[in-house]
């Protein structure tokens, strides 16, 4: 009986929790086939600690965490994999379209483009930007996820989305630094002016 108890509350995890992982891993590995085999081998590493993680405040991020790690674990061979592929297989991003990202966008090519920017960013870049601004998570929660620190999410965040920004705008210079970065400024004193530039 109590064992039907345990395998319901995990069958109801699943249920309640597979399509927000299964979003996170696609967004961080770029893959759907790939996504899916890691939520099944992540929900698989959580049914076999279920006893513990069902008494969890969060067993979804631990999940997640477990999620991430395979990930990013995964990467270098993935990427070693994927370049071994015949690119002529696979269907630009510009020749996809999709009526509801086009409802929802206005337009597949400003989508696509995004798209694209975000594909060529490294896995943990996205992992970053993932979790921070896709999944909702505050930087204390992302660091915890990824087992860093707040102060390494947030100058991985600020890489990512200037590399992004660069991407989405070529004919942007490279000059702009974080705050307190600026080489006229030792004291910080023009973050205003650099705040309207970034």
């Amino acid at each position: 009986m109590k064992r039907d108890r345990a395998q319901e509350e995990f069958e109801r995890f699943v249920a309640g929790s597979v399509d927000d992982l299964l979003r996170t891993a696609h967004a961080i590995v770029w893959d759907l086939t790939t996504a899916e085999d890691l939520v099944q081998e992540c929900l698989l590493r959580t049914a076999r600690r279920w006893p513990r993680v069902r008494s969890m405040e969060y067993p979804l991020a631990y999940a997640r965490r477990i999620l991430v790690n395979l990930a990013l674990d995964g990467a270098p061979r993935r990427h070693r994999q994927n370049s071994e592929l015949d690119p002529g297989t696979r269907l630009p991003l510009d020749e996809r379209h999709d009526e509801a990202a086009a409802r929802a966008f206005g337009t597949v090519d400003s989508t696509s483009v995004v798209l694209a920017a975000l594909g060529g960013l490294a896995p943990r870049q996205r992992a970053v930007l993932v979790l921070r601004y896709l999944e909702d998570l505050s930087e204390a929660q992302v660091a915890e996820t990824l087992g860093c620190s707040v102060g390494n999410v947030k100058s991985t965040a600020w890489r990512a989305l200037e590399r992004l920004r660069l991407a989405l705008d070529p004919d942007r210079t490279g000059d702009i630094r974080p705050f307190g970065h600026d080489s006229n400024d030792t004291n910080g004193a023009n973050h205003d002016e650099r705040a309207t530039r970034i």
